[in-house]
């Protein structure tokens, strides 16, 4: 436990003994002959008293030293010990938010006994929901993506720096094997390749980095423009000399939010340098003042930066609220095995609110949006035979619950590395005045409208023909609106 923690159970154990003996400051200060502002010091954990201070105030409150200075707490307070004992206080990224932990902890010195509840509350939620410390990390940086609307300075430098130093002028990126031997020439990393013949127990896996060996370990199984993003964020890692970091494309333990971040970074790194800022920004122009809307446009693009959908979806998503103004967006990725129909909402991230659907494992998805119908007629060219590049399409989708309307992109594809499933990503922008002035094609009245919620359970088009569960959560809530208005009228 660290030693602010340590202070901190002290602090709160000597208040709620000086507070069961009803002694106030004033009396303990008198009795322990310490002054009174240190004794408020310690009972906000600031400070820890030395042992002739302790013997003091153990003689003070009438208690034995050894139980005064135990970490051992009351009932009370013992939901309150089981916070600082799992370290979460530091596990979680409070200075990201701009939230300094002495403060959380003076409020927990504050009110000790709601707190515990409180926290004892939090604890069973946790355990009921399957919260674990590794979600809440992800959660986090989500929230840390939307506060910057997925755009960081810091990074962009790093990756202009890097094309200066390595891509030649006017060379629009470097292709796997460009990337390659740059990780060999600069880092002495080189690569392997394995397949599930060689590596069955993580034939799942799109890469392995060896640190000891510096090899980086590359499934067969994915695309050429996976590869290159694979070995262009490996290249994020070591270029912005990122040591606190995962060594699998595939998140096993998750030891800290600093990891987390980092494997961001270099994520956010590899779409940099695979998409020039420069160049994604000239492409979005160009795109935005057709008038017509043309689904291969986005394959075009993917093609020429040589990434795969979502790498191209999520630069968009870098440049458009800084080089755009247009800030009022979602992405969504959902994965579904062929043929099948369950859906999984594995990635999302919301700018200004939330918009369109949340990730929830229990409720329906709504499969009136876009990105899950694509998924279907993916499937069916599968097995027809005739899947040959990503498919692209677009959607007016009118939220019928919240009144509001978005303009939905999506893009879906096989993932290579596991023959057994498929993903669509997706861009929907609120429509807007802002939105309408920006982006011509727009007007295109060949672009489907359709009415949308986010589940089925909580949806109100009862005649709609996808519905595949009841809309149970809204009849509930339709049901206590109708107990409040007699509760109101028997006033």
């Amino acid at each position: 436990m660290k030693n602010e923690h340590i202070r901190l159970i002290f602090g709160l154990k000597l208040k709620q003994l000086r507070q069961e003996k009803g002694l106030s400051l004033q009396s303990l200060s008198s009795l322990s002959g310490i002054s009174q502002s240190y004794l408020n010091e310690i009972e906000k954990g600031k400070k820890y008293p030395k042992t002739d201070k302790i013997n003091a105030l153990a003689k003070a409150l009438d208690t034995d030293y050894d139980k005064l200075v135990s970490l051992q707490v009351s009932k009370k307070l013992e939901p309150i010990a089981k916070l600082l004992r799992s370290n979460l206080l530091t596990e979680i990224p409070f200075d990201f938010f701009g939230v300094d932990v002495a403060q959380i902890l003076e409020i927990f010195s504050s009110a000790p006994a709601k707190l515990s509840a409180f926290i004892n509350a939090i604890f069973e939620i946790g355990k009921n929901y399957s919260l674990s410390v590794e979600k809440f990390y992800f959660a986090a940086l989500r929230s840390y993506q939307e506060m910057h609307q997925n755009y960081f300075p810091e990074i962009e430098d790093y990756a202009d720096n890097f094309i200066k130093e390595f891509i030649p002028e006017k060379k629009e990126t470097l292709n796997e094997s460009e990337l390659a031997t740059l990780l060999m020439n600069q880092y002495g990393i080189g690569i392997s390749y394995f397949d599930e013949e060689d590596q069955p127990v993580v034939a799942n896996m799109r890469s392995i980095f060896r640190p000891e060996s510096k090899i980086l370990m590359i499934n067969k199984r994915i695309s050429s423009d996976q590869r290159a993003f694979t070995i262009a964020k490996e290249l994020g890692f070591q270029y912005m000399n990122l040591t606190e970091r995962p060594f699998t494309s595939s998140s096993i333990e998750v030891k800290s939010f600093e990891q987390v971040l980092n494997n961001f970074k270099a994520s956010y790194f590899a779409g940099a340098i695979l998409i020039q800022r420069d160049l994604i920004i000239k492409s979005i122009e160009s795109w935005f003042k057709q008038t017509k809307w043309n689904p291969s446009t986005l394959n075009e693009m993917a093609e020429r930066f040589h990434a795969t959908p979502e790498t191209l979806f999520h630069r968009i998503s870098n440049v458009l609220p800084k080089y755009f103004g247009i800030d009022k967006f979602l992405f969504m990725r959902f994965d579904a095995l062929p043929g099948s129909q369950k859906y999984f909402l594995t990635k999302e991230m919301h700018l200004t609110k939330r918009l369109g659907p949340q990730e929830n494992k229990e409720d329906h998805y709504c499969r009136r949006w876009v990105s899950i119908g694509l998924l279907d007629h993916l499937s069916s060219k599968q097995q027809a035979g005739k899947y040959e590049k990503p498919i692209v399409d677009a959607q007016y989708s009118h939220l019928v619950n919240r009144k509001e309307e978005f303009f939905v992109l999506a893009m879906a594809r096989p993932l290579n590395i596991m023959r057994q499933l498929n993903i669509s990503v997706s861009l929907g922008f609120e429509v807007d005045q802002n939105l309408k002035s920006k982006v011509k094609f727009l007007s295109d009245s060949s672009i489907e409208h359709q009415e949308v919620n986010q589940t089925c359970e909580r949806c109100g088009i009862f005649d709609c023909k996808e519905r595949v569960a009841a809309p149970t959560i809204l009849q509930k809530q339709r049901q206590q609106e109708e107990i409040n208005k007699v509760l109101e009228s028997l006033k």
